[in-house]
């Protein structure tokens, strides 16, 4: 079964180039011309990918993304932010929020497909994992994207949840800045702001953790680690 793509974007002849194009190569589309439709598809439709654009009227792409990245039900739908900004800044709040990668307008189709192919790819590639985890006072529900320390709650974005995974995944082993860049935000240019990023995210991610955050291990001048059971 094809994946099904859902398109934000006001531009009628952007959205229709986009459909078209999506079309040919055999993906379902469906579309929605401001933000606020957009995110009610996104919750009645459940896309595999989502295209944002960054100017929209009303909620505007940037607080679409936001939205959508907070809510369990959407918040693991990769993202990949339209945009007709060059600066530098808007593109990394859109990742700082949850954007799997961003496309500068004007942009060629077949550009764009490639992204949303390799987004995909790395979706689909994310190896399962137990159903339900459980170290010290952490115990972690795969299944319903939940998180509990000594057995209360824990609230985390959809990134602070993939980030957590993907160390566990790791089962000790140390995870470069640079590779949980690419494998969480699969934006791999290295600019200094981004590896600041999983820095922000992994502070932000203990905090949360509290009691549970000296799971995570700091590997001075490289990334990070899970601490293992054995430890």
């Amino acid at each position: 079964m094809k994946e099904k793509i859902l398109i934000v974007e006001d531009d009628k002849d952007i959205a229709k180039m986009l459909e078209y194009n999506l079309k040919k190569e055999g993906f379902k589309v469906i579309t929605a011309s401001d933000g606020e439709d957009g995110l009610d598809l996104a919750v009645r439709q459940y896309p595999d990918l989502i295209l944002l654009d960054l100017m929209l009227p009303g909620m505007d792409g940037l607080e679409v993304c936001k939205a959508l990245k907070k809510e369990s039900k959407t918040g693991l739908i990769p993202v990949i932010m339209l945009t007709a900004k060059g600066q530098e800044s808007d593109k990394v709040v859109g990742l700082e929020l949850g954007a799997d990668d961003y496309v500068t307008k004007p942009f060629s189709p077949r550009e764009l497909i490639a992204r949303i192919k390799a987004v995909l790819r790395r979706a689909a590639e994310k190896e399962s994992l137990s159903e339900i985890f459980q170290v010290g006072d952490l115990s972690i529900d795969f299944a319903k994207i939940s998180v509990m320390v000594k057995g209360k709650p824990v609230e985390l974005t959809a990134k602070e949840f993939e980030l957590l995974k993907t160390l566990l995944k790791a089962k000790g082993r140390v995870l470069s800045r640079d590779y949980l860049l690419d494998t969480i935000w699969g934006y791999d240019h290295a600019l200094e702001i981004q590896t600041r990023t999983v820095d922000v995210h992994i502070r932000t991610l203990r905090k949360k953790l509290k009691t549970a955050a000296k799971m995570i291990l700091t590997v001075k001048s490289y990334g990070y680690r899970f601490r293992t059971e054995e430890e």
